[in-house]
C-alpha cells in the first residue's frame, strides 16, 4: 500500500525508513516527532486474540503525524477513548537526532489497570524526556479482554506479546531514529510497571532491553484457574463460550463494557476469587508457564535479571487515589478498616501486626496502609528484594511529597509520579494531581525525576547509592529530597515472608 504525505505534514518533515517502510514525522520544538507508527498487524479478523503479527511492508511514506488508535478500553474510571480504528498496535517516537546518533532509548509501557490507557494520551508526551537526550518511545497493547482474558485456543498473556512485538521493533529500527538498540530501558507506572516486571520474566524478551524501570508495580499476577474461571464468567455475560471461534464474532468495541460489568458484580465470586473481588481487578498478567513461567519476584530471585540494571519504588500514599474514587477518602469505618485487614494483611498474625506496629494509627489510616501495602508498596520492595537474592543489582526510590491538587488531602498518591517523570505537568489527567497555580516544587521535583530517569537510561545510575539487603539505602524524592534507610520498615517487616505468589482460585 502507497501512503501519500498528507498537507498537514510539510515536504521538509523528518522521514525515516523503517524496516517496513519509510515514515514522515514532524519537527517540534527541535525534535524530531513520529506518531502511530505500526509495529504490528491489526489484532483484528484472522489474527483476533492471536499473537501479534508481522507489520506488512508499505511504499511510499506513511505519514507519522497522528496517534494511533486507543485500543478498546473501560470506561470505569472515566477515561475510556472511543476506538476511531482498529491499529491499535503502534509506536510513537521523539528523538532530538534522527541520524545515527546511538542514543539511549526509553521506551514506555501505560499503565491503566491492564483494562485502560494509551500511548497517545496528553501525560505521556516524550518531548521533554527526549531532550534530556534520550530517543523517547511510547506503545499501545491490547486491554481487558482482547489482551488479557483466558480464552481457549488462543495465548494467554497477549497484551505482553503486544509489548515484546513492540520491543522487537525498537530493535530492529531504532538506530534510524538515532537510538542505540543496545541501550534500550524499559519503563512503566502501574500496570506498565506489572508489565515491566512481567517482561523480566519472560524468556520472549530477553535481550531486547537492558535497563528497566517498574513505577508502583501492583502485585496481582493470575494462577491460570483463577485466570480461566474469570474467563468464563465475562463469556457468560455474553452469553458464548470462552473459545476463539465464539468471541471472535463479538465487535471488540462491546468488550470492554463485558469486563465492567464483570467488575461490577465480583461479589458474587468473593467466595471463588478472593482478594481482587475487594479492589475490583478482573484482568492482569497469567502464569501460564510458557508467555510468563513464573512470577516477576520469582524469576529475578533466581536470577532472571541479573544483567539488567533495575530501578523500582513507589509512592508513599498509594491507594488514596483510589479511596477517593471509591467515595470513602476521610469516611473509612472501622468495619471497612477490619475487612481490609482481613483481606490482605499476609500470615495468619498479619492483622495483629498490623495494629502493634502502627498502634496510634486511625481507622482510615490502618485501610490506606494496608491497601497500599498490599497493592503497590510491597510488590515493588520484594521486587527489588528479589532482584538482590537473585544478584542483580537495583536501585530503590519513594516519593513522598504531598501534592496540593484535587484540593489537598491526597498526599502522595498513585499516578503523581508520571506527571513529575515526562514533564507535563499541565497536560493529562494526572496533571490534575499537581493542581494550579503550578507549585514551585512540582517543576523542581520534574526536574529531578527526569535527570535521574535519563542519566539511569545512559548510565544505569541514577544518582544515589544502589539498593542493599544491609542497608536499604532509598532516594526519598520530596520538596528536600533525601538518602535514606528504607521509609515504610514497619511494613517491611510485616510482609518480609510474604512471597506474592500467583493469586489462586480458592473453590473449584
Amino acid at each position: 500500500m502507497a501512503f501519500a504525505a498528507p498537507s498537514t505534514s510539510p515536504e521538509s518533515g523528518p522521514e525515516v525508513r523503517t524496516a517496513a517502510g519509510a515514515v514522515r514525522g514532524t519537527r517540534e520544538g527541535g525534535l524530531a516527532v513520529f506518531r502511530g507508527i505500526p509495529f504490528a498487524e491489526p489484532p483484528v479478523g484472522t489474527f483476533r486474540f492471536a499473537a501479534p503479527q508481522p507489520v506488512r511492508s508499505w511504499g511510499g511514506v506513511r505519514p507519522a503525524i497522528a496517534f494511533g488508535p486507543p485500543p478498546p478500553q473501560s470506561g470505569l474510571l472515566g477515561a475510556s477513548q472511543a476506538p476511531v480504528g482498529d491499529d491499535w498496535l503502534t509506536v510513537n517516537v521523539w528523538t532530538p537526532a534522527p541520524d545515527g546518533a546511538d542514543l539511549p532509548v526509553m521506551v514506555w509501557i501505560p499503565g491503566g489497570g491492564y483494562v485502560g490507557g494509551s500511548s497517545g494520551l496528553p501525560e505521556y508526551d516524550g518531548a521533554h524526556l527526549a531532550r534530556g537526550g534520550v530517543v523517547a518511545v511510547t506503545l499501545n497493547y491490547r486491554l481487558g479482554i482482547e489482551g488479557f482474558m483466558h480464552i481457549e485456543g488462543a495465548p494467554d498473556n497477549r497484551g505482553l506479546l503486544d509489548q515484546v512485538a513492540a520491543l522487537e521493533w525498537v530493535r530492529e529500527n531504532i538506530r534510524e531514529f538515532g537510538g542505540d538498540p543496545a541501550q534500550v530501558t524499559v519503563f512503566g507506572q502501574s500496570a506498565g510497571g506489572g508489565s515491566v516486571a512481567s517482561l523480566l520474566a519472560m524468556p520472549r524478551a530477553t535481550g531486547l532491553f537492558h535497563r528497566a524501570i517498574a513505577q508502583s508495580l501492583p502485585g496481582t499476577f493470575f494462577s491460570p484457574e483463577l485466570a480461566a474461571d474469570i474467563g468464563a464468567a465475562c463469556a457468560a455475560e455474553i452469553g458464548v463460550n470462552p473459545i476463539v471461534s465464539e468471541l471472535s464474532s463479538v465487535a471488540p468495541s462491546l468488550l470492554p463494557a463485558v469486563g465492567d460489568a464483570v467488575s461490577a458484580m465480583v461479589g458474587n465470586w468473593r467466595d471463588r476469587w478472593g482478594q481482587i473481588t475487594h479492589r475490583p481487578i478482573p484482568f492482569a498478567p497469567v502464569v501460564d508457564g510458557d508467555v510468563l513461567p513464573t512470577t516477576p519476584w520469582q524469576a529475578l530471585a533466581d536470577g532472571a535479571g541479573r544483567d539488567i540494571d533495575l530501578l523500582v519504588g513507589h509512592t508513599r500514599d498509594e491507594h488514596r487515589l483510589f479511596s477517593l474514587i471509591d467515595g470513602v477518602l476521610g469516611q473509612v469505618t472501622e468495619d471497612q478498616t477490619e475487612t481490609a485487614l482481613q483481606m490482605f494483611a499476609p500470615g495468619p498474625d498479619g492483622v495483629r501486626r498490623y495494629r502493634e506496629a502502627f498502634p496510634v494509627a486511625t481507622n482510615e489510616q490502618l485501610y490506606e496502609l494496608i491497601n497500599s501495602d498490599w497493592l503497590f508498596r510491597m510488590p515493588s520492595l520484594q521486587l527489588a528484594d528479589a532482584q538482590i537474592s537473585g544478584g542483580g543489582q537495583v536501585h530503590l526510590y519513594e516519593l513522598t511529597w504531598s501534592s496540593p491538587g484535587m484540593g489537598g488531602g491526597l498526599g502522595s498518591c498513585h499516578g503523581l509520579d508520571i506527571p513529575l517523570i515526562f514533564g507535563n505537568l499541565t497536560s493529562g489527567r494526572p496533571a490534575l494531581l499537581i493542581g494550579e497555580p503550578l507549585p514551585p516544587a512540582a517543576e523542581e521535583l520534574s526536574s529531578c525525576f527526569r535527570t535521574a530517569w535519563t542519566d539511569f537510561a545512559t548510565h544505569g545510575d541514577p544518582g544515589w547509592p544502589r539498593y542493599d539487603a544491609d542497608h536499604r539505602l532509598t532516594q526519598v524524592f520530596d520538596t528536600s529530597s533525601t538518602i535514606a534507610p528504607y521509609p515504610e520498615e514497619a511494613s517491611r517487616l510485616i510482609w518480609q515472608d510474604h512471597t506474592f505468589p500467583a493469586l489462586p482460585l480458592l473453590t473449584e
